[in-house]
């Protein structure tokens, strides 16, 4: 917020140095040719104003609006040029007659056809001597949006964390007053192991998450083969399979090259493989299949599980949510697998398709683009 700040400081120094030199330039002109008129607001004025990644209204001393951006007109902040708002208006005459900058915020309609309002950051400047005045108006809901998401996300994996690591300190107690029964401490040892494991786990995919949503994530992007990308996948997930006695079948028409980020997707695939693997029966089948459909590689992987409802299929990528609780605890599950796979699948310009039926099972669909001269099958 601060090296925001000075952004918009800089800007309105430089609106009101623009200004200056503006009169300076024009000086035998009358007060109406240089500011009153739309017609003379210089255009280097209005191009200053549309860096500042905000809505803006520039008016004249009487109050008449001499330019502003194309977005607030559509949610009718003006009306018969002037400012419709009466809470800005007021502002705007503070502004003129402190002298000072007034940032605050203040209630906007949602739009013409609305009867709502958002809150949105106001900042009001006046320009030279003759009464201009600009009013920048910060949409600043998508920063509180982000905000809100890592104070959860802080919060999330603090609760996440309390939960194996007090497990490790509980069973490190009994092992302690059990020391002299081998049995008792063979088995907490063997239960502290899994806490262990778990918040290996979850530690790990922690990290992975936060790489994978980093802004340089997509550096070590090559073209790679999608059947070498799934073989990986299932090679990690034998372990797992092979104790829960489930077989893993792929299927591959032919194989596809596509240019992304290898280790992403196999984390991504593989967290599939073994999330169908975790909510699979024993004995039972999961499927994998490769394949080319028009310009896009889909890659489906379906179980014979217990399926997903319908009400949790909108938030199963969600941050550790959990469609089963006790299930995921059973499993090892940190409920980030799913997150992670959008966010790598979002990153290489893919979706994701979900189709479940509880108990009967579920199949997710990995689409990824494919692009003439980047992405292309092998052998051609």
């Amino acid at each position: 917020m601060k090296a925001e700040l000075f952004h918009h400081n800089r800007v309105m120094g430089r609106l009101q140095d623009f200004y200056d030199l503006l009169v300076s330039r024009r000086a035998p002109l009358a007060y109406n040719e240089v500011t009153a008129s739309p017609s003379k607001v210089d255009n280097e004025l209005i191009d200053l104003l549309e860096i500042t990644d905000a809505d803006y209204i520039l008016i004249d001393r009487d109050d008449q609006i001499l330019a502003n951006s194309e977005s607030v007109s559509s949610i009718g902040l003006i009306k018969n040029g002037r400012i419709a708002t009466e809470s800005i208006r007021k502002l705007v005459r503070n502004a003129r007659l402190s002298k000072d900058v007034i940032e605050t915020e203040v209630a906007i309609p949602r739009s013409v056809l609305s009867n709502g309002f958002h809150e949105r950051r106001v900042r009001i400047h006046e320009i030279g001597q003759n009464g201009m005045v600009a009013v920048l108006i910060f949409d600043d809901s998508e920063a509180r949006r982000l905000d809100a998401v890592r104070r959860d996300f802080v919060a999330n994996i603090s609760h996440e964390l309390k939960t194996p690591i007090g497990g490790i300190s509980i069973l490190a107690e009994a092992i302690s007053e059990g020391s002299e029964d081998p049995e008792l401490v063979k088995n907490f040892a063997s239960r502290m192991q899994i806490e262990a494991t778990r918040l290996s786990h979850l530690v790990q995919e922690i990290i992975d998450l936060s790489r994978i949503q980093d802004q340089n994530t997509m550096q070590n992007s090559e073209i790679v083969s999608l059947k070498k990308v799934v073989d990986e996948a299932i090679y990690q997930s034998k372990v797992r399979a092979e104790k829960r006695q489930v077989q893993i079948n792929f299927v591959a028409d032919e194989d596809i090259e596509f240019f992304g980020d290898k280790k992403q997707l196999v984390i991504a695939i593989s967290n599939l493989i073994e999330n169908a693997i975790n909510y699979s029966p024993e004995r039972t089948n999961v499927n994998v299949v490769l394949r080319k459909v028009n310009e896009v590689a889909e890659i489906a992987i379906s179980d014979q599980g217990v399926g997903i409802a319908e009400a949790d299929l909108d938030r199963i990528f969600e941050r550790f949510y959990r469609v089963d609780p006790a299930h995921s605890r059973e499993t090892g599950g940190t409920g980030l697998g799913l997150s992670i796979v959008k966010h790598v699948i979002a990153n290489h310009g893919g979706d994701i398709q979900v189709w479940s039926v509880l108990g009967t099972g579920s199949t997710f669909t990995v689409l990824l683009p494919l692009a003439d001269g980047v992405q292309r099958e092998t052998g051609k």
